[in-house]
C-alpha cells in the first residue's frame, strides 16, 4: 500500500508553486522579495506542519508572518543596541574632562 497522504513538505512545494505565479508579474526587484516571502514557508514547514488544519494556507501564512516578526524583533534589537551605544558615546563626549 501507498502513502495516500503527501507530507506536510510536499503540500508546501506545492501551494508555493501555485504562489509563484503571482511572481511572474511583479517587477524584477520585487520578485526578490516575494521570493524571498515565500522561502519564509520553506524555513518554518516542520512548525506549519504541527498545525491540522483544513485548509493549508493557514500554516503557510502563518509560516510567512512568523519570519517576518522575527526579522523585525532582530532590527528592533540591532536598533536599540545602536541607540544605546550612539547614547552611551554622546554622554561621554558631553562629560566634563577632568
Amino acid at each position: 500500500m501507498g502513502r495516500t497522504i503527501p507530507s506536510w513538505r510536499m503540500v508546501v512545494e506545492g501551494e508555493l508553486e501555485k504562489l509563484k505565479r503571482f511572481s511572474q508579474f511583479l517587477r524584477s526587484e520585487d520578485r526578490v522579495i516575494f521570493d524571498d516571502l515565500l522561502n519564509q514557508s520553506r524555513l518554518y514547514a516542520s512548525y506549519g506542519s504541527t498545525i491540522a488544519l483544513p485548509v493549508k494556507e493557514i500554516p503557510l501564512l502563518l509560516s510567512m508572518i512568523f519570519g517576518q516578526h522575527k526579522r523585525l524583533m532582530e532590527l528592533e534589537k540591532r536598533i536599540n543596541s545602536t541607540s544605546l551605544r550612539d547614547s552611551a558615546i554622546e554622554i561621554q563626549t558631553l562629560s566634563p574632562q577632568g
